[in-house]
């Protein structure tokens, strides 16, 4: 899933790479300013046509997608030496939420996306077309927690990947700013806090059977 994000923002070259990117940086200074573009919005915006806007992003969720994956670029080349599960995720946290807030406008317009879609397929008002997928996170924390493959049962392990799945996402966002007003850091200290807390459980349970 990694690698086909950052191939799906890299394929384009030369005068196409720079059309993509003036694309991209538009979407997202609206989205940082609270404003969601329709791709031709965008188009007009940016100073493009809009038939050659429809074939960078032939639907919305096909641009909320790439601008996603341009914000959070570097959080998906993460990479630790670290073999300790509990100091590689605390690092992680630490590096992935400062990126994050600093484009949670695009984040929470990912979730729109995908919440509206849900609705759709609920109500069933019309066929899904094309779904925003939204998994970067499972390859992502599987890899940063791959050493506790060695110390748990699968069941175990996968109810740490589950749980501290919830944690690292726009999801948090909403509970812990919109509800509890916290601020930035106290967001992060929280979320290393919870995560260390459900691999010692694991842990602990683990050393039962």
């Amino acid at each position: 899933m990694i690698q086909e994000t950052l191939l799906r923002s890299t394929k384009y070259t030369g005068a196409k790479k720079k059309t993509y990117e003036r694309l991209i940086n538009t979407a997202l200074e609206a989205l940082e300013q609270g404003f969601e573009l329709s791709i031709t919005e965008l188009a007009d915006k940016s100073g493009i046509s809009r038939a050659t806007a429809y074939r960078y992003f032939p639907t919305q969720s096909d641009l909320i997608s790439a601008t996603v994956e341009s914000a959070l670029g570097p959080i998906f080349s993460w990479r630790s030496e670290k073999q300790n599960a509990e100091e590689r995720i605390n690092d992680f946290l630490a590096f992935a939420f400062p990126q994050m807030l600093k484009h949670e406008g695009a984040l929470r317009a990912a979730l729109r996306v995908s919440l509206q879609q849900w609705a759709t397929k609920r109500a069933s008002l019309s066929p899904q077309t094309e779904k925003l997928v939204r998994g970067n996170r499972k390859e992502i924390l599987a890899t940063i927690l791959s050493p506790l493959k060695a110390e748990l049962p699968d069941e175990l392990y996968n109810k740490v990947i589950y749980a501290i799945s919830i944690i690292y996402g726009s999801e948090i966002f909403m509970v812990l700013k919109d509800i509890w007003m916290l601020d930035d850091q106290s967001i992060i200290s929280l979320s290393q806090w919870i995560a260390k807390a459900v691999i010692n459980q694991a842990k602990q349970d683990a050393s039962k059977f």
